[in-house]
């Protein structure tokens, strides 16, 4: 069972798969800008308290992301932070793909974003075995 991570005024599970493209889907995630990309979403996630990636998938065109965020910080939050700041350092670091991307805007607009937790029969089982036990005490 995966463990739970605490907060001062919580115990928190909070897991999410995270799918993002850059924009046009071009197939610019390949080499050198991908191993950029993968280092530098380990280091700016290492950078927020308990931000935690658990898998990694980089394909040239979109990126899938499994990771832990306590919910003191919002997904869309992260994902601005994270997008935002990848761009800008690897505009800095590889100035060819200013060819392909004019005005700086590596990420497409959007990502696609849903949960992953415990088993959900298992957790429906135990809020219903609770009903069943509050009805007969």
């Amino acid at each position: 069972m995966k463990q739970y991570n605490r907060l001062s005024h919580s115990i928190w599970l909070c897991t999410y798969h995270i799918v993002f493209c850059p924009k046009y889907r071009y197939t610019v995630l390949s080499g050198k800008s991908e191993v950029f990309v993968r280092n530098h979403l380990y280091r700016l996630c290492g950078q927020k308290d308990q931000v935690r990636i658990e898998e990694v998938n980089i394909q040239p065109d979109h990126v899938h992301l499994i990771i832990s965020i306590p919910p003191k910080y919002s997904v869309s939050e992260m994902m601005g932070y994270l997008k935002g700041k990848i761009a800008v350092q690897l505009f800095d670091a590889q100035k060819e793909l200013t060819k392909q991307y004019w005005g700086k805007h590596l990420w497409a607009r959007g990502y696609c974003v849903s949960t992953i937790g415990l088993d959900e029969e298992k957790i429906k089982r135990y809020v219903k075995w609770q009903q069943m036990q509050e009805q007969k005490g």
